[in-house]
């Protein structure tokens, strides 16, 4: 039975079950957007495109369906962008801001040496460089 016990092992690892939310979290997240895609976006572009439904298109008398590789691609470049909005400006963002009863950072680090001297120090303390103001 040692085949079991490491497969148990392997499955309560921390890692295997944040991936397996991020991946359930994930697919809830990309219908959603799909569903953005699909109900606000493509009706403009079925607007702007004089044809009408444009993911209906097919190339050649072998069907190539060059509309739905085209929406595949806009719904692609949609879940990017909200992707990059979401994860790397927003919590970029909440990352500055500093938690509530943080106090500010009294200490740098010395260039030349890396002895941690205060802030506002004009010369480190312990190879006596010449610090220039943060």
């Amino acid at each position: 039975m040692p085949l079991l016990r490491e497969f148990k092992d392997f499955i309560n690892k921390g890692n295997v079950v944040d991936l397996a939310i991020a991946v359930v979290v994930g697919g809830a997240f990309g219908k959603i957007v799909t569903a953005l895609v699909s109900d606000l976006v493509m009706p403009l572009v079925n607007w702007v495109v004089p044809q009408g439904d444009w993911r209906k298109w097919e190339l050649t008398p072998l069907h190539f369906r060059l509309g739905d590789l085209i929406g595949t691609v806009v719904d692609f470049l949609v879940v990017s962008f909200v992707v990059f909005l979401v994860m790397v400006k927003v919590v970029s963002a909440a990352r500055l801001v500093p938690k509530p009863g943080e106090a500010p950072a009294m200490t740098r680090a010395c260039p030349e040496c890396l002895e941690m001297v205060p802030v506002a120090a004009r010369r480190c303390r312990a190879c006596t460089s010449v610090l220039v103001a943060p």
